[in-house]
């Protein structure tokens, strides 16, 4: 084995989705709110770090294709943009324009907000706008900042709206007096300067002493005349000059980061809706700064928030992240792209659990679906990606140890240990040495051409909610950017857009699907025989729908995010008929479908599978898949098998007591059917009868639980009362 820069597929696939993630980031517009899901927290952090290597990239090539005339600015200004930056923001306003409007370059700045470190206190959202404003003094400098507040910033502005005027100009002067203000800021500083200069030269004029009384009193009030002309000439820029530096010195030293401290450590202002008004309204400042950036650099610039460790916080801190997602960056105007990288199997259950979770809309999946515009669901690991990441666990390597304190990663840093193994157990991705390249025009052409198909089937089936066609939108763009990565055979595009269309409204069944065909899958290669991949997967839904009605109860919860189950019935099967094929083709690239409530149907349907075969073909419960779909034959075979007496069997055959009759059938009517002994009866009901309760019922509230609202400060111990 030898030590080298390798891209296995480990980390190839994850660089796909980051790939994927960068571009479909890069056109979404703001504000957006990105949900990146996966149980291992690990790959979470490699996906975010790869995506700020890629969302790098992009930028710098976006601005090497830019014209001569549209090169943005570097965002590493000289001595030169300073000082045109502050003669901006003291002498020029911005002009909306719709080509400012609408910069085809693009700048990110990623900002890290642990969820966990401000657990301490109540106030999360106050906490992630600290972080937000400590961010934006380390990327564009705390001077601009203020200076930004002292000349722009007015309150009024946030009521007004925003107007998009036709024009070439991107900048318009402040007026005074109906003349431009660095017109009026030169003459003044001009007049006493010309003034200074005339009196250093020639002096003042001295009245003359042999002159009469009336004479000497006149000099003596022309010499007064000129002085105070001197001095209100010096007045003036001096007295706007001192206002000036007064509110850039408070602005400095009372920052808006320290009055936030204070309201979050002050109980009985943190408790009153004045304190959340005004950090919204630094949030607005902060919104419009970036604004102002982006006509001065001539780029887009959005900036991420990457929110870690969430479901590591209790059950009422993550509904207060979230609430913070939800209103906090909910301005249409906001340039703020919020990741969410948690575990959603963790975060549904606290979410869940927490006080007044009752009805539907505050669960975990319907509030998450009112925030979230883009699910990114990371897809399981296939098997080589488990070795490559398990030698390098074992291995102690570099790229198994988690860092949130890395800013900067670049691909050559990312150094694997090669595994010795097979050529044909490689991907084909890794002989390329090219980067990933998708064409942006393709991808664009693909995704409009959806919406202006006015004949498609798929048109009936798009719900009248601009959130979940938003969501839509960037998982479609999402999907055909992973598939051309991969260099997959992709279906058309309509049929693509119906696959995503599938799994954003009808997340549980199409989970339950994907789960049956697994099974189905490894009982053909534990029986070594072949599977139909041909058959459609509504199909797969008509054998199995009665087991999916026995523990609707248990799955509730998921059954909930579904839409119109007559709908999903004409879509599967008369509109969209997809088979085992093209779920083997477009399973690896559906990210929008939250791989947990998968995880959780296979839990429940394997919960009664044992793995002692002889207890299992003795008296262990029937597992429900296979009770259900057995006929009366097959009950009677497992009965002989079991050596019970003839009559019971001829009784089951007479009355064709199927799996379906025992699941569903009254347990007491069969009792007095079958008229057997207690012993016999005990081993039958055992074997056929036996259900298991899910733990999942167990979390289920029954009543509210009192209120606890404390707030407590910053770094304190976090305790309820």
């Amino acid at each position: 084995m030898t030590n080298s820069i390798l891209n296995m597929d480990s980390r190839t696939k994850d660089d796909v989705y980051a790939y994927a993630l960068s571009k479909t980031l890069t056109g979404v517009r703001a504000p957006a709110t990105v949900g990146l899901y996966s149980p291992c927290q690990d790959r979470i952090n490699l996906v975010l770090k790869q995506m700020e290597v890629h969302l790098k990239s992009e930028s710098q090539r976006l601005e090497q294709e830019s014209s001569a005339n549209s090169k943005p600015r570097s965002p590493r200004p000289s001595l030169c943009s300073v000082l045109s930056l502050i003669c901006k923001l003291l002498f020029f306003r911005p002009v909306w324009t719709q080509q400012n409007q609408n910069h085809h370059n693009v700048r990110f700045i990623h900002v890290h907000f642990s969820a966990w470190h401000f657990a301490g206190s109540d106030l999360l959202w106050a906490g992630m706008a600290l972080r937000l404003f400590w961010a934006m003094q380390v990327h564009f400098g705390k001077l601009q900042l203020v200076l930004h507040r002292v000349a722009q910033y007015h309150e009024e502005d946030e009521v007004k709206k925003k107007i998009i005027e036709d024009s070439t100009d991107d900048w318009r002067s402040k007026k005074c007096c109906c003349f431009p203000l660095w017109l009026c800021f030169l003459l003044i500083l001009f007049i006493p300067l010309v003034i200074l200069v005339f009196v250093l030269i020639f002096g003042l004029p001295k009245p003359n002493l042999n002159h009469t009384e009336g004479v000497n009193s006149g000099a003596s009030s022309q010499v007064n005349v000129i002085e105070g002309l001197v001095i209100a000439s010096f007045g003036v820029p001096v007295a706007s000059a001192l206002r000036f530096i007064f509110m850039m010195c408070k602005n400095l030293i009372f920052s808006q980061d320290q009055n936030i401290k204070r309201g979050m450590d002050n109980d009985k202002v943190s408790s009153k809706l004045g304190f959340m008004n005004e950090v919204r309204k630094e949030f607005w400042c902060l919104s419009r700064f970036v604004q102002f950036m982006e006509v001065f650099e001539r780029r887009r610039i959005r900036i991420v928030l990457q929110i870690t460790n969430v479901d590591k916080c209790s059950p009422m801190k993550i509904v207060a992240v979230l609430d913070a997602i939800n209103i906090l960056l909910s301005d249409e105007e906001s340039p703020f792209i919020s990741i969410l990288a948690v575990s959603p199997e963790v975060l549904v259950q606290k979410v869940n659990f927490a006080d007044y979770c009752f009805i539907k809309e505050d669960q975990a999946h319907a509030l998450l679906n009112r925030i979230v515009t883009l699910p990114f669901t990371i897809p399981p690991m296939c098997d080589f990606s488990r070795r490559s990441l398990l030698y390098n666990l074992a291995s102690n390597s570099k790229f198994s140890q988690r860092d949130d304190r890395i800013q900067k990663v670049s691909s050559s840093d990312i150094t694997l240990v090669e595994v010795s193994m097979e050529n044909n157990e490689k991907s084909p991705l890794l002989s390329t040495k090219q980067g990933l390249e998708v064409n942006d025009d393709e991808v664009e052409f693909m995704v409009k051409s959806i919406a202006k198909n006015s004949g498609s089937k798929l048109n009936k089936y798009i719900l009248d909610d601009a959130m979940s066609m938003r969501r839509v939108i960037n998982s479609f763009r999402m999907v055909i950017i992973i598939m051309r990565a991969l260099s997959k055979d992709m279906p058309s595009t309509e049929t693509t857009a119906a696959w995503v269309v599938m799994a954003n409204h009808w997340p549980c069944r199409l989970s339950w699907i994907m789960q049956c065909v697994e099974d189905s899958k490894q009982r053909a290669e534990i029986e070594c025989t072949s599977v139909n991949r041909l058959k459609t997967l509504w199909d797969v839904f008509e054998e199995s729908k009665a087991e999916l009605h026995v523990m609707k109860e248990e799955i509730e919860e998921f059954l909930q995010e579904d839409g119109d189950p007559e709908m999903f019935e004409m879509f599967l099967k008369e509109d969209f008929q997809f088979t085992m094929r093209d779920l083997e083709i477009l399973e690896e690239a559906t990210v929008n479908l939250d791989r947990s409530i998968k995880k959780e149907m296979a839990r429940i349907r394997g919960a009664s599978t044992l793995k002692d075969s002889r207890w299992k073909k003795s008296l262990a419960p029937l597992p429900i898949t296979s009770l259900i779909n057995m006929k009366a034959e097959d009950v009677c075979t497992e009965l002989e098998r079991m050596d019970f007496p003839t009559k019971y069997i001829d009784i089951v055959k007479a009355n064709d007591l199927n799996g379906t009759a025992l699941v569903f059938g009254d347990r007491k009517d069969l009792k007095e059917l079958l008229h057997m002994t207690f012993g016999e009866w005990a081993t039958f009901q055992m074997r056929f009868l036996t259900f298991k309760t899910h733990p999942r019922q167990l979390y289920r509230r029954t009543e509210p639980s009192p209120p606890r609202t404390r707030h407590y400060l910053h770094g304190h111990s976090s305790t309820y009362e």
